[in-house]
């Protein structure tokens, strides 16, 4: 996968990620932090090339480089592996083609406490160069995995993971869904949600409360709110016992 930028780097140096290449433009090891960046890279074993700041602009996909962009190896996980933790709080992501969305997404779950972020071949890369960006590292942090729905929606089943989604209206209030056992959040595409065959095979539909005229919110936030919830009950139950 591509990085771009110190913060990215330094979050998958810290994660334990292989990183094969790193190219410093010139300029950017004036800064000392970069240049303490570059020599515990090489000290690492990866091969750190300084390059003119043209050529990093022609290796970097954003209009204004960093100064630093890298290349590392992903970590594979199976879907079994990523939904193996006990208390599971799992995203599964459905046809979300904004890869900022999939990685606001990303950094979201991580801080409310999911344990798995799954997402469908429609769905945005989750480790693209947009999506890492748009999770702030959380993305080389939480565990993931890319399957088909059909293969996660028996997965879950088999590890006995409650499936819950969100509709419109009609289903059940957000602040009285019950989120504090073993839950996988489903998120459909911006715009149309996940279609119908699929909400027909869930164990629950919940329903964010909105005042009038707005029907809808961007998925991202969405998922936000039913995370925090699910955060907020967690915790609390744990206070109880």
């Amino acid at each position: 996968m591509l990085l771009d930028g110190f913060h990215l780097l330094a979050e998958a140096r810290n994660s334990g990620l292989a990183i094969d290449n790193a190219a410093f433009s010139h300029d950017a090891l004036s800064q000392p932090l970069l240049r303490t960046l570059a020599e515990q890279l090489q000290a690492g074993g990866t091969t750190v090339l300084i390059v003119s700041e043209q050529t990093l602009a022609s290796m970097s996909p954003v209009k204004t480089p960093s100064g630093v962009v890298g290349i590392a190896r992903c970590n594979v996980s199976t879907l079994d592996d990523v939904l193996a933790a006990p208390r599971a709080l799992a995203v599964v992501a459905h046809d979300i083609q904004d890869p900022g969305n999939v990685g606001a997404i990303m950094r979201t779950a991580e801080a409310a406490g999911a344990t798995a972020f799954v997402s469908s071949p429609q769905t945005a890369d989750p480790l693209g160069w947009k999506a890492l960006r748009g999770s702030m590292g959380s993305a080389l942090r939480l565990p993931s995995a890319r399957a088909e729905m059909g293969e996660t929606l028996q997965a879950l089943r088999r590890r006995r993971i409650s499936t819950v989604a969100l509709a419109p209206r009609g289903g059940r209030p957000l602040f009285d869904a019950e989120l504090d056992k073993p839950t996988a959040l489903v998120v459909g595409a911006e715009g149309a949600g996940l279609p119908a065959d699929v909400l027909a095979q869930m164990d629950q539909l919940i329903s964010i409360p909105m005042q009038q005229p707005v029907e809808s919110l961007n998925v991202g936030v969405a998922t936000a709110l039913v995370l925090y919830e699910a955060f907020r009950q967690r915790h609390t139950q744990r206070e109880r016992s």
